[in-house]
């Protein structure tokens, strides 16, 4: 087994090594892997207007073995 993976939208922007740097620092965990991939909005129609909607970045982290990053969202009751 590789170890544990997380799925994050990013902005467009951002760079894998700047979020490697904030996962490693924010986090304390070690990270053996990171993918990325750019996905582009669905397009919409406004009357006679085509827009489309925002354009974002997903990225695959993969972290070593007995490391894992706590939930930042908490469920409510």
């Amino acid at each position: 087994m590789d170890g544990i993976k997380y799925f994050v939208v990013t902005d467009k922007r951002s760079t894998r090594t700047k979020i490697k740097h904030w996962v490693k620092l924010f986090f304390g965990v070690k990270v053996i892997a990171m993918n990325s991939h750019q996905l582009l909005g669905k397009g919409r129609r406004m009357g006679p207007i085509m827009g489309h909607t925002m354009h974002y970045k997903r990225i695959i982290i993969t972290l070593q073995l007995g490391y894992s990053i706590p939930p930042l969202i908490k469920k409510r009751t």
